[in-house]
């Protein structure tokens, strides 16, 4: 087990400051699970690659957020990183899945059309993992929204 390329995974209120850690893809498996097992309020995860670089402040230079619908056996990946901005999944013509999710209790809206069958959304975590945090190849991407609009600054995690 590399212990400096782990996932950070937070998706329940008291995991904010002791996140679940994946280091194996088995490991991803389980907390899509447990996405897919808990309330509204607690469908989304919040990820973060301790293989990447911190910022001069401390903070991660990306992020990942996974929602899951599980009625639609569905999941959206919205992914910032330096080096490409933000981007969404692109999602499969026709799935039409719940936009609306929360991240231990914070809600988040991914936009229209970021719905991929679950298993996709797997894989594309577990390569998230596997890469150290690189762009992950089994789904298609697109830019996220209106690079004009603002950016909402507020830590969900203070």
């Amino acid at each position: 087990m590399d212990l400096s390329n782990q996932l950070e995974v937070r998706y329940h209120t008291f995991g904010r400051q002791n996140p679940f850690l994946a280091s194996i893809p088995k490991e991803v498996d389980q907390f899509i699970d447990a996405l897919l097992e808990r309330s509204d309020s607690h469908d989304a995860a919040h990820v973060l690659s301790t293989a990447r670089p911190r910022l001069d402040v401390g903070f991660p230079d990306h992020e990942l957020y996974v929602g899951v619908d599980r009625d639609a056996s569905a999941g959206m990946l919205i992914l910032s990183l330096p080096e490409t901005g933000t981007l969404v999944s692109a999602g499969f013509p026709g799935l039409n899945v719940n936009r609306f999710h929360h991240v231990a209790g914070h809600p988040i809206e991914f936009p229209d059309g970021s719905g991929v069958p679950i298993l996709f959304a797997r894989q594309a975590v577990k390569e998230f993992l596997l890469l150290r945090g690189g762009i992950p190849d089994c789904i298609e991407w697109r830019p996220y929204g209106n690079p004009e609009a603002p950016v909402d600054d507020e830590d969900i995690w203070s």
